[in-house]
């Protein structure tokens, strides 16, 4: 069996190039349109804005000014964008007020002028203005609720949308008649650009009755001026064919399939056979690690759909319906709940991690499964099982040590699993 060393140095070494393939200054150079006649204008909201934002300063050919806002500690020096900090998962004021100021700055332009907007995962978050009515209080209530319901990002941002001042394509809509510009980096499962960071600078297919609908769904009760704001529906978003929307050009520069086959292909100079099960891969992280699980077995067992030597690869956005009082993230669950299906199975380690860099909430990226895993932790006493039970995989991962911090990473594709096969 290959040794737990040179197995960790691969898994680190598969996700560093997922990585690299889907940084700004990688993805970006290339799709900045041409200059303007008149003002540049950049705005931008998610973990990759100040990276995004700092990539156009350098490769801008002329005047610029601009805000981005990104997530705590995601920031980067800049000389003409500003960038602001903010809270995500739940929105805060200083999200509210950065949203406010993009708001304004789109706002009296001309055709002459161009909007770049800089978006990627997180951006629905940290770009908080609450339609007229509801207060940031509201919106912080309803996302707490959905996050723990186990709603996917699409029935997340539907709602956030309905509750926005500037999602669903009402910022687009403000700076009509400006030429708006967007640049996109995905964290959804399927690259769809009204999801990407609710859509900001995009149609909005979806309605006020869906909403009302996902919560209800997930047995959500609002706060009283939400359910109201719902109900009346008085504002819809701006819909395909709206003529404010008409010349918006939107440009996906980055996806989570770029980030997975550039790990393939680095799997395939190692010697590995690489399997792509899917870049939108969705559903309880617990009940898709099962599925790894069992396709582990198959090729470890009878090489099939691909000989040992191999590496197994998914990304997408697992969700995870909090019944316990644990930490964790939707990787460290599934890394967890694979174990547990593994059962100390020889020869197979694995490693999943969010691409932002943060699991979740916490302080980890992700973590990594060895064979030996469960015997190390049967022997310091600890049970897989009622951890996973109490949704619990960072304290399990913590207690052995196989957490794996990267710190923020300033792009994000949504998750990065990888499971490798080796001869046990």
């Amino acid at each position: 069996m290959t040794t737990a060393p040179t197995t960790d140095a691969l898994l680190h070494d598969l996700f560093r190039a997922a990585l690299t393939a889907v940084t700004a200054d990688t993805r970006l150079p290339a799709a900045l349109p041409r200059p303007p006649k008149g003002r540049t204008v950049v705005i931008g909201a998610g973990k990759a804005a100040a990276a995004m934002a700092k990539t156009v300063e350098d490769h801008w050919p002329g005047p610029l000014t601009g805000l981005v806002v990104t997530r705590y500690d995601h920031d980067l020096p800049t000389e003409r964008i500003e960038v602001v900090q903010a809270s995500h998962p739940v929105p805060d004021a200083a999200g509210q007020d950065a949203a406010r100021r993009i708001a304004d700055l789109v706002q009296g332009l001309t055709a002459d002028d161009l909007v770049l907007c800089l978006i990627s995962g997180g951006g629905s978050a940290l770009l908080a203005l609450p339609a007229p009515g509801i207060t940031l209080e509201d919106k912080r209530t309803v996302a707490k609720a959905l996050l723990k319901s186990g709603a996917d990002i699409g029935e997340m941002n539907c709602v956030r949308k309905h509750l926005s001042a500037v999602k669903g394509g009402r910022l687009a809509a403000l700076a009509h008649p400006a030429r708006v510009v967007s640049l996109l980096v995905s964290d959804v499962p399927g690259d769809d650009p009204s999801v990407i960071a609710s859509g900001p600078t995009v149609p909005d297919p979806t309605s006020f009755a869906d909403a009302r609908a996902i919560l209800v769904k997930y047995g959500i009760t609002p706060p009283p001026a939400v359910a109201a704001f719902l109900e009346a529906a008085a504002d819809e978003t701006p819909k395909p064919g709206d003529p404010r929307l008409a010349g918006a050009i939107t440009t996906i520069i980055a996806t989570p399939q770029d980030a997975l086959e550039a790990a393939a292909a680095l799997a395939r100079d190692r010697g590995y056979t690489p399997v792509i099960l899917g870049d939108a891969i969705e559903g309880e992280s617990r009940e898709v690690a099962k599925v790894h699980a069992g396709i582990a077995r198959q090729v470890a067992r009878h090489g099939q759909p691909a000989a040992v030597p191999a590496v197994i690869l998914s990304g997408g956005e697992t969700t995870v319906t909090v019944r316990g009082q644990g930490r964790g993230g939707r990787n460290v669950e599934f890394l967890l709940a694979l174990a547990v299906a593994l059962d100390g199975q020889p020869g197979i380690s694995a490693a999943a991690f969010d691409t932002d860099g943060i699991d979740g909430t916490e302080d980890n990226a992700g973590a990594i499964l060895r064979p030996d895993t469960l015997a190390r932790a049967e022997a310091m006493g600890l049970d897989a099982k009622a951890f996973l039970a109490n949704n619990d995989g960072y304290s399990f991962f913590k207690a052995l040590g196989d957490l794996v911090v990267t710190g923020p990473t300033r792009t994000n594709v949504n998750d990065f699993r990888v499971i490798v096969i080796d001869r046990g």
